[in-house]
């Protein structure tokens, strides 16, 4: 069965089109993509290494909201799904949103503390999680092991956490 996505206008309404997933976004349209950083009371982040056939690389979580959810639904489906976890959308922090030539990115962050033993990974999607320190996060972008998108998302979460008060 495939995946419908809903369609946004330029300022993030929501249109009432669909495309399915994989098709080109027609011109002036916008789909929504999320991600979100998970962060424990140790400073370390969540990551997640995809499947080979996914780009075989360190990233964050993320995905796409199928038509009918919201970003902050759509998140919570893909944390559902890559990791098994069940997350409160209360605890869920949406602190930027990007716009690029045909989607918005809703970058999320969560404090959490996740055994990820005893999380269930997607095996379509998702080889391996660990906790990582921001110096391993750097490593693995200068080692280019990391998603590139995901440098971007990294970046800001850090620009974020630096003028959060807790």
């Amino acid at each position: 069965m495939s995946e419908k996505r809903d369609l946004y206008d330029k300022n993030k309404n929501k249109t009432g089109k669909t495309i399915e997933k994989g098709e080109i976004v027609p011109k002036d349209y916008y789909y929504i993509t999320v991600v979100v950083w998970i962060q424990n009371t140790k400073g370390q982040f969540l990551i997640q290494k995809t499947v080979p056939k996914k780009n075989h690389m360190w990233a964050t979580t993320g995905g796409h909201p199928k038509a009918g959810e919201s970003s902050l639904e759509g998140i919570i489906t893909e944390i559902k799904e890559e990791l098994g976890l069940t997350v409160n959308p209360n605890e869920l922090k949406l602190f930027k949103t990007l716009k690029t030539i045909d989607d918005f990115i809703d970058i999320y962050y969560l404090k959490s503390e996740i055994d990820i033993n005893k999380l269930t990974l997607q095996k379509e999607e998702v080889e391996e999680i660990k906790w990582a320190t921001p110096k391993e996060i750097e490593n693995l972008i200068e080692n280019n092991l990391f998603l590139p998108p995901h440098i971007k998302f990294y970046k800001l979460c850090l620009e974020y956490l630096k003028t959060k008060k807790e």
